[in-house]
């Protein structure tokens, strides 16, 4: 019993003086950006989308706001696609937590934030085949 009380009292001091140290930590870290979501989906709220590769697609909602979306996995038909589709069971929303379809393929989002505007392509970028 002696011997419990002897263990656990430098652990409680520990403790006490790592939490500062822990507080000042998570304050340094930078921001990470905020998890965003499109609602209403099936009634018009997406107003246009781009492609960024086959990993990132850019959506524009009815309000003209844009959000990327970051697939989990490479969609490597992503740059040719006409259309995509997206799939959110049971929710009427574009977040995290919906796939997008590319030709059949269903792709998780991986992360889906706000952000002001697609990148814009170079002049040179259109030219290269």
């Amino acid at each position: 019993m002696k011997n419990n009380a002897l263990f656990l009292a430098p652990l409680a001091a520990l403790a006490m003086v790592a939490s500062p140290v822990a507080a000042s930590a998570a304050m340094a870290r930078p921001a990470q950006s905020e998890e965003a979501s499109v609602p209403f989906i099936n009634h018009g709220a997406i107003r246009d989308w781009r492609a960024d590769g086959d990993r990132v697609i850019y959506f524009q909602d009815s309000g003209r706001q844009w959000y990327r979306a970051t697939l989990m996995t490479p969609a490597f038909d992503l740059p040719f696609v006409e259309a995509v589709g997206i799939q959110n069971s049971g929710t009427d929303r574009l977040d995290r937590w919906a796939d997008v379809v590319v030709r059949g393929q269903h792709y998780p989002i991986q992360s889906f934030v706000k952000v002001d505007a697609p990148p814009v392509k170079s002049a040179n970028a259109a030219h290269k085949s």
